[in-house]
């Protein structure tokens, strides 16, 4: 059976502040915006080229226990070139690190930000991305190819 992680629900204390900040900031597709109940609104947005989107809150009722806004920490962006993707982050006004290469294979540099609330990212350089896309990868996977 196949299955696809495709929503994240990110804790956020503010929802639209941090759909600014995802839509202006780091350049997210606003997908969703709307109630989609009474009483909770849900705001969904997509990294460009991406088939996992993020999901922001308003009403939901949680239960103990679940991560509050600024808690979350590691979620990851794959992007083929990290020193473009740091020129295009700041030009938006995004605090952003450096690109640290750590080693010399590829998948080996990163760059981090945080949102508003103080939830955690990283951006990875994965160049590979360029050429082939990552369902073409794990299809070979899947095949034993490599």
């Amino acid at each position: 059976m196949d299955m696809s992680l495709e929503v994240v629900l990110l804790p956020v204390s503010d929802v639209d502040r941090a759909k600014e900040f995802y839509r202006d900031k780091v350049g997210f597709h606003v997908d969703l915006d709307g109630e989609v109940m009474e009483g909770v609104r849900i705001v969904q947005l997509t990294p460009p080229g991406s088939g996992c989107s993020i999901a922001l809150a308003e009403g939901l009722r949680v239960p103990t226990g679940t991560p509050r806004p600024g808690t979350y920490h590691g979620l990851q962006l794959c992007v083929a070139d990290a020193r473009a993707a740091y020129e295009e982050l700041t030009a938006r006004g995004l605090e952003v690190s450096e690109p640290v290469r750590y080693a010399p294979q590829d998948g080996a540099t990163f760059l981090y930000f945080t949102d508003p609330d103080g939830n955690g990212w990283a951006v990875q350089e994965y160049r590979r991305r360029a050429t082939e896309p990552l369902h073409q990868v794990l299809a070979r996977l899947a095949e034993g190819e490599e």
